[in-house]
Order: C-alpha cells, then sequence, then structure tokens
C-alpha cells in the first residue's frame, strides 16, 4: 500500500512538456527517486522513447545496502541540481563486494544522460582486504552521456561493460585507487579530473588509473585534456585487463608528475601482452610540455600450463613506443571516434532543457 501511495505522488510530480516527461524528486527522498527510475523505464522501453528528465534537488539520497538499481529504459536523463550537492550513495557490506555486485547503477538502456551530480559507493575498500571492488556505475548500455558527474569510489569505480558501448564524460570527476575505469568500448573522456586515493589505509602501495579490456572496438579509452590529481600513492596511467587493450592520453595535466612511476604504464598484464598504451604531450601545473621524447616498453605476462606432467611457465611479450607523434595524435577526435553520434551536440540541448527544468528545482 506505501509504495502504491508513493507511485501515485510520484506520478502526481510528473509533468508532461511538448512530448517530455518530466518528474521533480522531492528533496532527500530517495524512494521516490527509485520509483521515478522504475516509472521512466517503463515509459521508455523503446529505444525511439522521447527524452524522460528526472531533476532531483541537490540533497543526500542514501540507497543504504541497495545495489545494481537497473535503469533499462532509453533516453532517460537524471539531472541534479549541482555536482557537488546532489549526491546519490549506497554502501554494499564488504562482504560483497565485486565487480559485478555493487554497482549504485547498472545502465541498461541507450542514449541515457546524467548531469551535476554525484555518485557515490561507500563500501569500506580499507576493511575489506584484499579486493574492495565498488562500482558507482556499471554501464551494460551505449552512447551514455556523463556531463558534470562524479563517481567516487576506489577500486573499479567506473566500469564499461558492453563491448560495442560508445560513452562519453564530460568536465566529470572520477576517484579510485587501483583500475578504477575499467571494462571495454570506446570511452572519450573530456576535460575530467581524476584523482587517484591512496591505495592502502596507510599510503603504501600504488595505483593503476584504468584497466581497459577493448575487444571488439577501435578506440578504447581516450582521455582528452584531463587533470590528473594525486593525493598520495604513486600512479600509473593503466594496465591491460584483456584482449586488446587501448588507452590515451592526450594534453594531460599531471598536477604530481613526480607521483607518476619512470614507466607510466604498467607493463604485467593481467591476461594480455598486447596493451596499446600511448601518450601526447603530456603537462605539469604550469603548463609545460613534460612528455618523454621517446618511451619503448615491454608488456609481458607469465601463464602457466602443465605440459607432460609438468608445470611449464610460459611467457609472452610485446615491445612498442607509447608516445604519439604528432600525425598519430590528430587521428584522435569525438567525430572519429564516436561517428554519426554527436555527445557534444546532445549535451549542449539538454544543457538548455535543464536550465529551464532547474527552476522549479526546490
Amino acid at each position: 500500500m506505501k509504495r502504491i501511495l508513493l507511485l501515485i505522488v510520484c506520478l502526481g510530480a510528473m509533468m508532461t512538456v511538448k512530448a517530455q516527461e518530466v518528474m521533480y524528486i522531492p528533496k532527500n527522498d530517495v524512494k521516490a527517486l527509485l520509483v521515478a527510475i522504475e516509472v521512466a523505464n517503463k515509459k521508455n522501453a523503446e529505444k525511439d522513447s522521447k527524452p524522460f528528465y528526472i531533476m532531483i534537488p541537490d540533497g543526500f539520497y542514501d540507497l543504504g545496502g541497495t545495489v545494481l538499481t537497473q535503469i533499462t529504459g532509453h533516453h532517460i536523463a537524471l539531472i541534479g541540481q549541482s555536482m557537488e550537492g546532489t549526491i546519490i550513495q549506497n554502501k554494499p557490506d564488504i562482504k560483497q563486494e565485486g565487480i559485478s555486485k555493487t554497482a549504485i547503477f547498472v545502465n541498461r538502456g541507450s542514449n541515457n544522460y546524467f548531469q551535476d551530480l554525484t555518485l557515490k559507493n561507500a563500501l569500506d575498500y580499507y576493511a575489506a582486504g584484499s579486493a574492495g571492488r565498488a562500482v558507482t556505475l556499471q554501464d551494460k548500455g551505449t552512447h551514455t552521456i556523463c556531463n558534470r558527474v562524479a563517481l567516487l569510489s576506489y577500486q573499479d569505480t567506473y566500469y564499461s561493460d558492453n563491448d560495442l558501448c560508445q560513452h562519453y564524460f564530460q568536465d566529470s570527476e572520477i576517484h579510485g585507487t587501483v583500475d578504477f575505469i575499467c571494462g571495454d568500448g570506446d570511452v572519450w573522456f573530456e576535460r575530467c579530473r581524476i584523482v587517484t586515493e591512496k591505495r592502502s589505509a596507510n599510503g603504501s602501495g600504488r595505483d593503476v588509473i584504468a584497466a581497459p579490456k577493448t575487444s571488439k572496438t577501435a578506440w578504447g579509452y581516450v582521455f582528452n585534456r584531463c587533470t590528473i590529481e594525486n593525493i598520495i600513492s604513486p600512479f600509473e596511467y593503466a594496465r591491460g585487463w584483456h584482449s586488446t587493450p587501448r588507452c590515451i592520453w592526450l594534453y594531460t595535466t599531471l598536477l604530481t608528475p613526480e607521483k607518476l612511476n619512470a614507466n607510466r604504464f604498467d607493463t604485467r598484464g593481467m591476461n594480455t601482452v598486447t596493451s596499446i598504451f600511448r601518450e601526447y604531450h603530456t603537462m605539469n601545473a604550469q603548463g609545460q610540455d613534460i612528455t618523454p621524447k621517446t618511451n619503448v616498453l615491454t608488456f609481458s605476462m607469465q601463464r602457466k600450463k602443465v605440459e607432460n606432467g609438468q608445470d611449464v611457465i610460459i611467457e609472452r611479450e610485446h615491445t612498442t613506443e607509447t608516445i604519439l607523434t604528432d600525425d598519430e595524435a590528430a587521428q584522435y577526435s569525438v567525430a572519429n571516434v564516436f561517428g554519426d553520434w554527436h555527445p557534444d551536440e546532445v549535451i549542449r540541448q539538454v544543457e538548455k532543457k535543464a536550465q529551464q527544468l532547474k527552476k522549479r528545482l526546490k
């Protein structure tokens, strides 16, 4: 009965504006937020659905131990009042940790949109032992946009879980320690702030930002004009997870370049050695180009197999240059990566609409 009453209240807060559905969430009302997502999933079940806006005022939306809230509809926009003030948080038990067990949201739809909010997974990472995988957004969909979105966690913070996906981040912030931007597909990060937290409670250990496993797309993870802020631990740009991982860093600003390990990338592949890892025109906080003229690395991995009853260690290696030439760097553009999809145009359109809708937020 309570759920029915809540649904009636939420539907009462829904408006139809020029064939676009809009629902306003009461401040701090996490139940209303979940109901709104459920309504949006049903109304926008078809891929050609009209936009559905869920407007969320600044506040704290505490999901507690709730995980894996599904977003199955299409063209759904979750828009907060501000990135710093609209916080959606869950806190899974450490016994539940796992890359496919802990996410705040699991997106399965296409053309969904997040703006001006924070997703925080508050699993107690430092008490979790050897692994504290706690995802904020597990994205099985495609054409997702995150505009001014903060993703806060430690391990596996963001997971692009679709081998053919295309996603776009702009002016967002992602925190973590190890493999905290991980997964498949082509994902472009524009002017994002990447924050490496301390790897362990006492600050020991090293961080690895990205763990791509690019398998069926041509570009992988592309970081363009991003800034890396380092808390304590030394860090590396990326390590290979699987398949042919691709990770490109263009015009990156390092606030603490001395914390970047000498190799810059982790050469020890988890399940692959064919890592296509590159950087171009890396800068310090003063804007000076500090890119090495060359950085040839040998990526390696070891695998154990049994032959004639004996354990045999098989080692594979792959040597490659990791510094892009000018011509190679010029190939990386939003137009080349995404083709007919234009996320920058989508952002301009939604920003204009959101500015109008935010006037009713309380």
